[in-house]
């Protein structure tokens, strides 16, 4: 909740719970109210970003980081177009490529990575499947459907964590009335100095606060999205197991019955490698190579050229 602070006033959601934070197309966020402020003269830009805004782009915010809001929204925004489903694609591999496409974009839209080659690529994709977007748009997805469940709970939480909000705001006046009224009835029922009262009232607010245990910092947002990696603490320990003597790798004698082909070093400096077809970047991911692939269909030519039949089976 400390961390939810408008960067134009310095409120917080601590001091002022019913502060509204209010994000636009940049990711950045203000408060309702230097949102209003900005716009007095009828156009602003983004104090952190430098970006030109609109007034009628801002929304209220409802994640707590607003990378995640940006991201919330931009997803929103490329699934309404990228909304093809896997009966759309004739393989599984054409589908996955397509999922992969909208990651990246929706990855680039993000990070502002490459903004006006992926509006151009957006823009190509929407003019190359108007009839299958349109066909389409009737048919909630399943992603839409779970960022609207993302959504609804984050709405909830809110709701829940304002109210936590009110009640210790609530709380804490009632705290510091009580005070004061305690603070003048020893004023005036007291025949002790007053300057010693006030010193004493003083001290004790001080050793109330240190009293007071250090909220902990959060480590994901309310919707259960982690900050990142956190240290893992409380497994227990596996049980130690005699497996008996350990396994000793002892390399694999192959009888080929034919020449030693090059070693996979030397395939390209010889040029065997060129007979074979480059592999791609996805295949190279997946730990394919062409050196290797060529290697093989040696071993496999190699193999056996000096094989000579037992002379029982040649009838000698």
């Amino acid at each position: 909740m400390d961390d939810q602070i408008c960067p134009r006033c310095k409120t917080s959601k601590y001091r002022k719970p019913s502060m509204k934070l209010m994000v636009n197309v940049c990711g950045h966020a203000l408060c309702e109210a230097c949102v209003d402020l900005l716009f007095l003269k009828g156009a602003g830009s983004c104090l952190e970003c430098n970006v030109p805004l609109r007034r009628c782009n801002f929304r209220v915010q409802l994640f707590e980081d607003p990378m995640v809001e940006k991201e919330v929204d931009i997803r929103r925004r490329v699934l309404r177009d990228f909304n093809k489903r896997e009966e759309d694609f004739n393989t599984l591999r054409e589908y996955n490529d397509y999922l992969e496409e909208v990651e990246s974009i929706v990855y680039n839209l993000t990070n502002n990575i490459d903004i006006i080659a992926t509006n151009k690529k957006i823009e190509q994709y929407k003019k190359d499947n108007r009839d299958t977007i349109m066909r389409n748009k009737s048919k909630v997805s399943r992603d839409e459907l779970e960022i609207e469940r993302l959504i609804e709970m984050e709405k909830a939480h809110e709701e829940i964590r304002r109210k936590e909000c009110l009640k210790l705001e609530e709380e804490e006046k009632k705290k510091k009335i009580r005070a004061k009224e305690a603070l003048i009835d020893e004023l005036m029922f007291s025949s002790a100095d007053a300057r010693n009262i006030l010193e004493t009232f003083a001290q004790n607010a001080k050793e109330e606060v240190k009293a007071q245990a250090p909220v902990p910092k959060a480590t994901q947002f309310s919707t259960g999205i982690g900050f990142g990696m956190q240290q893992q603490s409380g497994f227990l320990p596996l049980p130690k197991v005699d497996e008996g003597v350990p396994f000793i790798y002892s390399a694999m004698e192959i009888e080929t019955d034919g020449p030693e082909p090059p070693h996979w070093h030397d395939i390209e400096k010889t040029g065997y490698v060129k007979n074979v077809r480059s592999e791609t970047d996805q295949e190279r991911a997946g730990g394919y190579q062409a050196n290797i692939a060529c290697l093989r269909a040696l071993q496999e030519a190699l193999l056996g050229l000096y094989h000579v039949a037992e002379r029982t089976e040649l009838g000698l």
